[in-house]
């Protein structure tokens, strides 16, 4: 009576799950057997792995597929045959004790399998990935495990055993102490590894930091990326005394890589700076192959990872997963935050108290710049970025000028001209793209106080100059006597210099405190800049309602300087690059 009364619970209960597993995946379930059979009340949201069906189901028969529905309490074994999966339906249908709280799973067939798009893949390996199988030989590994000589930091490792020549590795911040080099080293007895890779597969690699850990058959690495600034590329990692499935993945791939006992596995690449790797915890690995399952039972395993220490920073492309890149950003948005600063308090406002003297002493348009301005042809758009008074949009005739300039009381100055000027930082002009013939930048970029937002200025000219279009780029020049001849800034006389005399209520060649510590020198007018970045002064004259010296930043460039600066820029190339009566200058075109 029993028996009886516990097959119309078992199917009671399948009539129910039937309907569960409709609503969940939109599958019929069949009355008569097929080789899949769904696992009606048990999947991943239970705790359900492939590990636990492969160990139970595998008993009666070979698998084809295990299949684990993410979010569902439903998951489906495929056979290679009909008679297996009635051979397991017999024996697990409300007797398998696997399902949550150690309750029965109930079993039912259907025909096909609800097709989900894995994003795991057995079939090929992470790009850099390389695996040298048999690398080693028997008694060359009998002879490496000899170096096992382990430290006690068992509670560290939660029982892994671990031993560290050259430097020790650090897992609490995955990184080395590189000022702190061991006293051991890597043991003679590895060198042959290197001969090895240099004379079969031509890779010279010598590494200064060994790392041994042994793992019993359940433990596991979780999955992460050996910290870029630590170590060279590649990374190697010898396999001694078991195999085992080591999981790599990036933000869309997943990929399961068997890592055969006595291979030898080179990191190196993408798959060294993109791509983390670990083990999971287990005691034996599910390996899917030629449409079938089989596994791999995990003994005492010991890893031997070489790597070579990195000096300095990293500088590889991968920017998203890299330390060194993430500290420079980090760095350079509090250096930019300072940078802004400072050129608030030293630039944009000090135009704004000298914008009527300052476009009093601007009226004649130097040479080279008119040239400029004048082979375009008509009806083309031409911006001059930093426009100042204006004094170049007078020039351009038969063409579209417009002006922008961070001073408003400049700007002001242009609209009182009749010019079409708006208000605007070099950093983010307001412009869509590729919009510009030709641009103006004459003596703007100077007054940027670092390179990054030197290189940004440039790339927004860039980005607003049409395909073919061109930009012309002056900066003050550090020397201002070149090939002995002396810059128009150093040869003015005393008459010319009543516009911008040399101050006398500030001490010159002195260093003024001008941002959180920071310290710029103070430049005596009319000569030779001394230092790369300083405050060169301007003093109003009476006329003006003011007899206070204001202080302006500026960076002057060295020779050469300017061009590296462009030629960071991807889509640009150097027309023609001069020195002109004191300023370096170039002429680029947006390619």
């Amino acid at each position: 009576m029993d028996a009886i009364n516990k097959i119309k619970k078992i199917q009671r209960n399948l009539k129910k799950l039937q309907h569960t597993v409709f609503k969940e995946t939109g599958l019929h379930c069949d009355s008569k057997p097929t080789k899949n059979l769904v696992i009606a009340n048990s999947g991943l949201v239970n705790g359900l792995s492939e590990e636990i069906i492969f160990e139970h189901f595998s008993n009666y028969g070979s698998l084809e597929n295990i299949l684990l529905l993410p979010g569902k309490s439903c998951s489906f074994v495929s056979y290679q045959n009909i008679n297996s999966a009635c051979r397991a339906f017999e024996n697990c249908n409300g007797k398998l004790n696997i399902a949550q709280d150690d309750k029965p799973v109930y079993l039912l067939y259907t025909g096909i399998l609800p097709k989900v798009k894995s994003n795991i893949t057995w079939d090929k390996l992470p790009p850099g990935l390389i695996i040298l199988q048999n690398f080693i030989s028997v008694d060359e590994e009998v002879e490496l495990l000899k170096l096992c000589n382990f430290e006690e930091n068992l509670s560290l490792m939660k029982n892994r055993q671990v031993k560290h020549y050259g430097y020790e590795f650090r897992y609490d911040i995955n990184n080395i102490d590189k000022d702190k080099p061991l006293k051991e080293s890597i043991p003679n007895q590895c060198k042959f590894l290197w001969d090895r890779l240099q004379e079969t597969y031509n890779l010279n690699f010598r590494p200064d930091q060994l790392t041994i850990n042994q793992y019993s058959s359940g433990q596991g690495i979780p999955h992460h990326i050996d910290t870029h600034s630590a170590f060279e590329d590649p990374i190697i990692s010898l396999s001694l005394q078991s195999s085992v499935v080591m999981e790599f993945k990036n933000d869309e791939e997943h990929i399961c890589v068997l890592l055969p006992h006595r291979s030898l596995t080179i990191i190196s690449g993408e798959s060294r700076y993109n791509w983390t790797h670990g083990i999971i915890p287990r005691k034996f690995d599910i390996i899917h192959s030629n449409n079938s399952f089989t596994s791999l039972a995990r003994g005492l395993r010991t890893s031997f990872t070489f790597r070579k220490i990195l000096q300095g920073e990293c500088n590889c492309s991968y920017k998203s997963k890299c330390d060194s890149y993430k500290k420079h950003a980090a760095e350079s948005a509090i250096e930019n935050i300072n940078a802004s600063q400072l050129e608030k308090l030293h630039v944009h406002e000090i135009y704004e108290n000298i914008a009527a003297h300052f476009s009093d002493t601007r009226h004649k348009p130097w040479p080279n710049v008119l040239e400029f301005v004048q082979s375009f042809e008509t009806g083309s758009i031409l911006i001059d970025v930093g426009c100042g008074n204006g004094k170049y949009l007078g020039q351009i005739k038969n063409s579209f000028g417009v002006g922008c300039d961070q001073s408003s009381g400049l700007i002001n100055i242009c609209k009182d001209r009749g010019f079409e000027v708006f208000v605007s930082n070099c950093l983010n002009i307001p412009l869509r793209d590729n919009i510009a013939d030709g641009i103006l930048s004459i003596a703007v970029i100077h007054h940027l106080s670092n390179e990054d937002r030197r290189l940004q200025a440039i790339r927004e000219i860039t980005r607003v100059l049409t395909i073919g279009g061109r930009a012309l780029i002056y900066v003050w020049a550090k020397d201002q006597c070149k090939d002995k001849e002396k810059s128009s800034y150093i040869k003015q006389d005393r008459k010319n210099r009543r516009s911008e005399p040399i101050i006398t209520n500030i001490e010159t060649n002195q260093e003024v405190t001008v941002l959180n510590g920071i310290s710029l020198p103070v430049h005596t007018n009319r000569t030779q800049f001394k230092h790369s970045d300083l405050l060169v002064p301007w003093k109003l004259k009476n006329q003006y309602h003011s007899d206070d010296t204001f202080l302006r930043y500026y960076h002057v460039f060295e020779e050469k300087e300017l061009d590296d600066l462009c030629k960071k820029v991807n889509n640009l190339e150097i027309l023609k690059n001069y020195y002109d009566q004191g300023n370096w200058c170039a002429i680029i075109r947006k390619i």
